[in-house]
């Protein structure tokens, strides 16, 4: 599968493996990740890292910050694919922390959007 042809598509789970209960595929990608907090409560986290793998419903990366499980965050991960072979796209995903474990956050995605970004270096 060419990088350019991944999708976060569900779907369904006739082949998935006795006692999974994840409804989507998880692809193994390790892209830049950036994310923050959204709770208006108290003084926002931001973090970087990489992501380990992703679906359409979630994604898993290392982190610089131990969250609790229900924490509101904005992740914004460097797209493999660019829009028309030339502008950099980033997946920008909102979620809540479902887990996390020794530097890394699972984030169950709410919602997403892909956005465009310029090209290092390129003054735009």
């Amino acid at each position: 599968m060419s990088e350019a042809s991944l999708s976060l598509t569900k779907r369904g789970t006739p082949d998935a493996l006795p006692g999974e209960r994840r409804k989507s595929s998880r692809f193994p990608i390790e892209r830049d990740v950036r994310y923050k907090t959204l709770n208006q409560r108290t003084e926002t986290l931001v973090g970087s890292g990489k992501t380990l793998n992703i679906s359409s419903s979630g994604v898993l990366f290392t982190s610089d910050h131990d969250l609790p499980v229900g924490t509101r965050l904005e992740v914004s991960i460097s797209w493999p694919a660019q829009l028309n072979d030339r502008c950099l796209l980033n997946l920008v995903a909102r979620g809540r922390v479902t887990r996390h474990n020794k530097g890394q956050l699972a984030l169950q995605i709410q919602q997403y959007e892909f956005r465009t970004s310029s090209r290092p270096g390129n003054g735009k």
